[in-house]
């Protein structure tokens, strides 16, 4: 009975938030402190725990298992979110959490800046983190992921070595509305020209730059539809004969332009650089047809949530970070250290964590 009450009362608040009626609600950016301070004076046993991510992709099945692991080695109970439906799934997963009586949530978000309001009204009644894509201006607790601009500067050293005299350079993502993609590409231009850091500029993604012996002709989006992602990358190559690289900045955007200069007889003569460590960039990295590509690690991203969470939920305030800041660094994967970084992402694979994306909860097989 009481937690029915609880429930109804955590939609009702939401339905009221939204419509404007909570104007003497605490703030949600107070109401997340005094969340922790709670914790510590009556630390939860059993915390249950949601890791929810931006879409459905491999990346992020191996975050799945590092939060899977993280609620085995903790105790917590865990369930794992993949919305297939965009902004309004990842809404409604969040609120039924909150209506469910989840002690915390790790998210992702789709579009942050036009996400605060849920996720203000999230933190108004849970704990909540974000993880791979911050919302800094939300009133999360903290961000666990990479410097998403640092990031990118690593992808734009891979291109300065794939075309060492300069050219022409396309960049294709699935969202420019997401922080890291924004990022990325910002950090990706920015080193291709050899400008000094500054993670604020934005340039408009439509309009093509030349500076020096670079020029970046387009950024393309798909909004993760695979068929327009490879179609983009086709279409470039037709309309630019002299596209030098193209740069992947999601995880299926390297492998789908492999299949688009695979079909177009381009393997090998335009230089690809990748984000992450899909199967086949990590092939084409052996191979040759990919540069190089920079990889999260996206099963720590799941971990640390999790286990971050638990710990406040345990009554340990100080798993906090004073700068709301945990940086998990990513690393460049070439041919020079392609086979040790793979052997050691099998061995993560390889743990004794199951589940699914449907939100099961860890230890629990899909039926």
């Amino acid at each position: 009975m009481r937690r029915t009450l609880m429930a109804t009362l955590a939609v009702s608040l939401i339905t009221m938030a939204s419509s404007g009626g909570a104007k003497n609600a605490v703030p949600p950016k107070q109401r997340q402190a005094e969340f922790v301070q709670e914790y510590a004076k009556k630390p939860c046993e059993k915390p249950k725990l949601a890791f929810v991510t931006n879409g459905v992709a491999d990346f992020w099945v191996i975050a799945q298992r590092g939060a899977e692991q993280a609620g085995l080695d903790s105790g917590a109970t865990v369930t794992v979110h993949m919305p297939a439906e965009g902004i309004a799934d990842q809404k409604r997963i969040m609120e039924d959490l909150v209506a469910q009586g989840i002690n915390g949530i790790a998210v992702s978000p789709i579009d942050p800046a036009n996400q605060l309001e849920i996720l203000d009204q999230i933190a108004g009644h849970t704990l909540l983190i974000t993880q791979d894509s911050d919302a800094p201006t939300s009133a999360r607790l903290a961000y666990i992921g990479l410097d998403n601009y640092d990031a990118g500067r690593l992808a734009g050293k891979l291109v300065k070595e794939a075309l060492p005299n300069g050219g022409e350079i396309a960049i294709f993502v699935g969202r420019m509305e997401q922080d890291n993609a924004r990022r990325r590409r910002q950090g990706v231009m920015d080193e291709v020209f050899d400008r000094a850091r500054d993670d604020k500029r934005v340039e408009n993604p439509n309009t093509p730059l030349t500076i020096g012996k670079y020029t970046v002709l387009n950024t393309l989006t798909d909004q993760f539809d695979r068929a327009k992602a490879k179609a983009n990358v086709e279409d470039m190559m037709s309309a630019n004969p002299n596209l030098g690289c193209v740069v992947g900045l999601f995880a299926y955007n390297p492998v789908l332009a492999l299949e688009a200069l695979k079909s177009g007889g381009k393997i090998g003569k335009i230089k690809v650089v990748g984000f992450d460590e899909a199967p086949e960039t990590l092939a084409g990295i052996r191979d040759g047809s990919v540069q190089g590509t920079v990889a999260q690690d996206p099963y720590n991203y799941g971990y640390r949530s999790i286990q971050m969470l638990n710990a406040i939920c345990l009554g340990k305030p100080d798993a906090l970070p004073k700068s709301g800041f945990v940086d998990i660094p990513a690393v460049t994967v070439t041919r020079a250290n392609v086979d040790a970084f793979e052997a050691d992402l099998k061995k993560k694979l390889a743990g004794n964590a199951s589940g699914s994306a449907n939100g099961n909860p860890a230890g629990n097989k899909a039926k």
